[in-house]
């Protein structure tokens, strides 16, 4: 049985880590696959959006010690640093995707499961969710928690995560801001698919663009950014999907994208 599955419905790719006897501890493989993944889903056009969950009762345990203790997991103080290749690596990947990625965090999350999570650009999240910052293991967020958190809920709220290492139920989730819901466990998977489904039946040149102009922005000056933003906008007014935006506005219908 693979590590890490695939199930496509129309536009939406849900990828399931599934190692769920060890709550879905990544292995040297499962990185090597969800990069994979990610690159090919998002150079498919007919993907709109993506879907990451763990299968069973948790979401991620983070990594698995045993494979960094022997030196397989590619991150252990064994691999040189010539041959570790960051950018390859899926928090390092899944922040050059333009197609949208949807968390649903169907229950706990520790360490490097934390960083995917937070790294996605939506997260929903099952009342049954927990997240467990690895400082009380002897280690940082290492895979983006230390420079997602601070952006997403402030420095404050960013440091009595990370430093106290306290672990978080849904409640406090969802206090600090660390998620767009909080959902009844039964409820998740539904939630989740309506939101992709959402997400999928946008523009989707418009929705890349977008993401794309958002991720750009973060490092840009605002003028910067504009003048980024003014030269996605003019492609999109070349495109089929404008074209259509504006026919189904004036017609009073919805509108069918292609992506063109």
């Amino acid at each position: 049985m693979s590590e890490v599955l695939l199930d496509r419905e129309g536009h939406v790719a849900t990828i399931t880590l599934n190692r769920p006897d060890r709550l879905n501890a990544i292995s040297g493989e499962m990185l090597t696959r969800l990069s994979e993944l990610f690159l090919e889903l998002d150079h498919d056009a007919d993907v709109r959006a993506m879907i990451l969950t763990g299968a069973g009762r948790g979401f991620c345990s983070g990594l698995d010690l045993k494979d960094v203790a022997s030196g397989s997991s590619g991150v252990a103080g064994t691999v040189s640093a010539g041959s570790f290749k960051i950018g390859e690596t899926p928090p390092l990947v899944m922040r050059r995707l333009d197609t949208p990625v949807l968390c649903a965090l169907n229950g706990p999350a520790s360490g490097y499961g934390m960083d995917l999570a937070l790294g996605c650009d939506f997260l929903l999240a099952s009342d049954k969710a927990e997240f467990a910052p690895p400082v009380r293991r002897g280690v940082v967020p290492e895979s983006g928690g230390t420079w997602l958190l601070p952006r997403l809920i402030g420095w404050q709220k960013a440091c009595e995560v990370v430093l106290l290492g306290r672990r978080l139920d849904a409640s406090e989730i969802e206090r600090l801001g660390l998620a767009n819901r909080v959902l009844p466990h039964e409820k998740l998977v539904a939630e989740a698919a309506s939101w992709a489904q959402e997400l999928a039946a946008n523009a989707p040149l418009a929705v890349a663009a977008s993401k794309r102009s958002m991720r750009f922005g973060l490092d840009e000056s605002f003028e910067a950014n504009a003048h980024h933003v003014m030269a996605e906008l003019y492609q999109l007014f070349k495109t089929e999907d404008f074209r259509e935006g504006i026919a189904s506005f004036v017609e009073k219908r919805a509108p069918k994208y292609k992506g063109r």
